[in-house]
Order: C-alpha cells, then structure tokens, then sequence
C-alpha cells in the first residue's frame, strides 16, 4: 500500500510511521505543518528509507493537498494531524478550531476529489482512516461505566469539542458521498518521543532537574493509560483491516490515577537515578499540587473488545511494561529531549522536503 500520513511528525503520527516502515513493505509520505509539536528528529531512524517521504503542507492548504494527492496516489489515508494539547486549547481555542475542524473539513474534500478519479477496484479499496480521541465521549462517573463505541459525545473541552466536531464531519462524508471511512478513537497514549508538556514526560524531565512534579488538584484524576507502539500495531490494523463506517475503540486496558502514574515514575527513577539532584532524597518529595484545569474530566477508561473481536488486536504492553520502557528510553534519549526543551529542534525545520 502507499498510505498518506498527516501528522506523522508527531508522537502518535511518528510510531506510526516507524511502525510502517520498519515492519510492513509498505510506502508512507508524511504530510505534517511542523508547529511546535511536529519534531522530524523522531523519524530519524527512518529517513533514509526509500519507502518513506516527508512534505512540510499544512492540512488547510487545498491548493497543497491536492499536489500531494495528484504526485503520490495514496491508497489510504491515516489522519493524525491535530493540536491535542487540552490547557493549549483553554488558553487558546483558535487553533484548535482551525487545524481540528477547518483542516479535517480541506482534507476529506482533498481526498474525497481525489477518490472521485480513481479507477473502480482502486475506489474501492481507498480507505480515510480519522484518528480521534476518548475525551469526545466527556468523562465517567461510575467506577466500572467504559466507554464504547455508541457512547454518546459530551466533549468537555475546546480540544475535545474540536475532535468531536471532526469526527461528525467525517462521518458525515461517509453517509452523503459515499466517501469510505474509518474513525478511531483512543485513550491516553504515552511512550518514546512523547513531546515534554504532557504528564509522562513532563514528570520524568522535572524529576531529573530537581524541579517540583505538578499534579492537577488531588490528582484523582483516571484515565486509560496506552503504550503508543501498542496503539501504531491497533492504527494500522483498523486502516488495513477495519470495515468502512465503523468505529473501534482503542484502549490500553491500563487504568490508572494521574497520582499514582507520577509516583510509579518516581519510583522508578529513584531505582535508576541514584544520583539525585541536590537536596532530594526521594523523588517522591518533589511532587506538588497545584490548582485543578477548569472543567478537568474525572476518568476515562475504554471498551476495547470491539477491535479484539473484529480484527484480533489487544495491547502487549502492560502498564508495568510500558512505563518502564518509556523512562529508560528518555533516561537514554537526551539528545533527542533536551534539543526539544532548548528549541533547538525547531531550527531544521524549513525548506526539509524529500
């Protein structure tokens, strides 16, 4: 297959990529805008491969879309570009709007247009693949309530009311074209090259300056916790394998309080990092409440049955697992971390087409 990946300089869009790459035959060309989260550093590994293409296009330019679309003839599209940060988009809900909605909306009618001229076997086998998020459902109450794949929507945040919005349009798309898609939705990933403002590797990074650990009101807090290599296997099982109209849940089957994820790090650090910074005898110590995000979800936590049913995809990684491996990989990493923090990562951006 030649599969068209938008966002795929991203955390999520990046592991799909390698994921691609370095265990299928197929062909994928990266179309990413490269804002702050979009790092080509996390394709490294890959980007000598003649299978692979990278073009810096932003998804809310048509004119763009459609020279890629015309020059590379995907067979499919997997579609991971969005802003995803939840307090970027209380601060500043704009570009969520643009990217999340506008940009959903110029990409199906670039790819919808584009289907429109394929040849009847090719028309057919196309599949749009929209990745989205479980925040679209809002939150749970019940301690054993999940969320599935007919939960109705009651997004909570800008962020999480900008992905909602796409995954209507999309579904829209499918029922009056007869446009062919496939929509995905996800709990809380984590893993390698995981951008430091989120909760993962924000702690791991602090922890290691000696710097306070932030956790949101009491830090009560649940969510579902996904290794993101698990989730590239799930990503590309559905776009290869998933029916046309469905939906699959996509989860980690790895609850857990944001409290206890912080103090499993520090643990883990304090077995891995004996050196500690100055004055900290544990890194347990430096953990710090601070005033709760204004209308902060309480748990998410996914069904996943529906994909391990239909198409035999369950998580290999445990939270035990999956932790681990993520702290010793920025442990390992810190080339790759500290070129993010300083801003230097960003300096190779422009002009980088292949």
């Amino acid at each position: 297959m030649r599969i068209l990946v938008t966002g795929g300089a991203g955390f999520i869009g990046s592991a799909v990529a390698r994921h691609i790459i370095n265990d299928t035959s197929d062909e994928i060309i990266i179309v990413d805008s490269l804002t702050y989260a979009g790092n080509l550093e996390s394709l490294n590994t890959i980007a000598n491969n003649d299978r692979y293409k990278f073009e810096q296009v932003d998804i809310c330019n048509r004119t763009e879309l459609d020279r890629v679309f015309s020059q590379f003839k995907p067979d499919a599209v997997m579609h991971l570009a969005a802003e995803s940060h939840v307090d970027r988009s209380i601060d500043g809900p704009a570009a969520f709007i643009e990217t999340n909605i506008v940009g959903t909306y110029t990409l199906l009618e670039a790819a919808r247009t584009y289907w429109s001229t394929l040849e009847s076997d090719a028309k057919a086998a196309f599949r749009f693949h929209h990745i989205s998020t479980d925040e679209v459902y809002g939150d749970l109450h019940g301690t054993d309530d999940l969320f599935t794949e007919t939960t109705p929507y009651a997004p909570s945040s800008p962020y999480s009311a900008s992905k909602a919005s796409s995954d209507h349009l999309v579904r829209a798309w499918l029922r009056t074209y007869g446009f062919p898609t496939i929509v995905t939705n996800c709990s809380n990933n984590y893993g390698p090259y995981h951008f430091p403002e989120k909760l993962i590797p924000l702690i791991i990074l602090n922890a290691l300056d000696g710097k306070p650990l932030p956790v949101y009101g009491t830090g009560t807090q649940i969510r579902d916790w996904l290794y993101v290599e698990d989730h590239a296997r799930a990503l590309y099982k559905v776009v290869t394998e998933g029916e046309v109209g469905e939906t699959y849940n996509i989860g980690g089957h790895n609850e857990r309080k944001n409290i206890e994820v912080v103090q499993t790090i520090c643990r883990l650090l304090d077995d891995l990092v004996p050196n500690k910074p100055k004055n900290v005898s544990n890194y347990e110590q430096l953990i710090t409440y601070v005033t709760d995000r204004p209308g902060h979800d309480l748990r998410y936590a996914i069904d996943a049955s529906k994909i391990y049913a239909e198409l035999g995809w369950k998580p290999q990684e445990t939270f035990e697992s999956g932790i681990c491996k993520t702290v010793q990989w920025y442990l390992n990493n810190e080339e790759w971390w500290s070129r993010v923090k300083d801003g230097s990562y960003a300096g190779e951006r422009l002009g980088l087409t292949r």
